[in-house]
């Protein structure tokens, strides 16, 4: 990947880029504003003929003067042109903005988890602490809020976090299940998605979520919903006390969008305890979005900024790690990478571990 290995923009592109840097909170939120306030749908609706800021005013029912400055602000961002005859039409960018399942998923989190937290993120680099965090909630980090968060909020989180997670849970149950596991531990499972499409991908199989309790309670809720109770069962832990085992006995440990959460030290914690649970011949899969291995630069920049909630606003010391650094994390726990399989769903790499090579 050579995305970032030069500077090709001109001098005037540059100083027109950093102005788009100076003003982007800006942006982002008089983006939001035309979205959220209807006003890009009124436009996308009338096509190629455009309309008039009257008929704006007209259709949103909002004042003049609030319309005109975001019509305006519309057209610097990108979102709207116009024509001789003062009528706007949406941009493709714009069409982006209304319509985009990831924009609209990567928006919403931006603006209900990560916005005003960022104001302190100076300080998060400073302490290695959470300091934005404290616009959601009291807790140590945003995993111990997760089920206690505002309705909306909790919302744009799981919204998120399932985006760029759920595509690839059926392109990967083949690699998981090739060699026919009896028993598997979901650590981390969350809401229990992945278990539950495990259990469904194979009849003989037992899952085990493993998970703080505010998450295995939303788990078990999901997973009776479905009449799976007896193949599904439930590990409380917080996987951030060392001395915190995980059952042993499996042949399979599932890892999904999970490691990125912890440090460099407490990868290593959690795999050297997986490496104690794990059956001799049993494997590890660990899916992740590794920013160095992106088909696009465009995902490469998206999990680098998404870094920077994990700095501050989730834990303080997490990210979206490059692979390399990554692996020898893995290998340091004990285990051997014996396949890498890229490019899976939206921005996923599958790591496939074994205690023997």
């Amino acid at each position: 990947m050579k995305f970032f290995n030069s500077d090709n923009r001109t001098a005037l592109e540059a100083i027109e880029y950093a102005q788009h840097i100076a003003f982007a909170p800006i942006v982002f939120q008089a983006s939001i504003a035309l979205r959220d306030l209807g006003i890009l749908t009124i436009i996308e609706k009338q096509g190629k003929d455009g309309i008039t800021t009257e008929q704006v005013v007209e259709l949103s029912g909002l004042k003049p003067y609030g319309v005109r400055v975001l019509l305006e602000a519309g057209l610097g961002i990108g979102l709207l042109t116009i024509d001789d005859n003062y009528n706007y039409f949406l941009t493709k960018t714009g069409y982006f903005i209304l319509q985009d399942e990831m924009t609209k998923v990567n928006m919403d989190f931006v603006q209900d988890i990560c916005y005003k937290g960022m104001f302190d993120l100076t300080g998060s680099i400073q302490t290695g602490k959470p300091e934005g965090l404290k616009t959601l909630g009291p807790w140590p980090t945003v995993y111990e809020g997760l089920s206690v968060l505002p309705e909306k909020e909790q919302k744009s989180w799981f919204n998120f976090d399932h985006y760029y997670s759920s595509d690839s849970f059926p392109l990967v149950l083949p690699h998981v299940f090739k060699d026919s596991p009896k028993k598997l531990l979901d650590i981390g499972g969350n809401t229990g998605k992945w278990s539950l499409q495990c259990a469904k991908y194979n009849e003989q199989v037992q899952v085990t979520i493993a998970d703080l309790p505010g998450q295995l309670k939303m788990a078990q809720a999901n997973i009776e919903s479905q009449g799976l109770s007896s193949r599904v069962g439930f590990h409380e832990i917080n996987i951030l006390d060392k001395n915190a085992k995980l059952p042993k006995g499996f042949d399979v440990i599932w890892m999904s969008q999970f490691l990125d959460c912890f440090s460099e030290e407490e990868i290593i914690s959690i795999l050297e305890r997986c490496f104690e649970a794990l059956d001799e011949n049993g494997q590890v899969f660990i899916l992740e979005p590794f920013w160095d291995r992106q088909k696009y630069k465009v995902s490469a920049f998206c999990l680098q900024m998404t870094s920077l909630y994990f700095t501050n606003i989730a834990n303080g010391n997490s990210q979206m790690y490059h692979s390399g650094l990554f692996i020898k994390l893995v290998e340091k726990a004990g285990f051997h990478v014996i396949e890498k399989i890229d490019n899976i769903g939206v921005s996923h790499s599958l790591l496939k571990c074994s205690k023997k090579k």
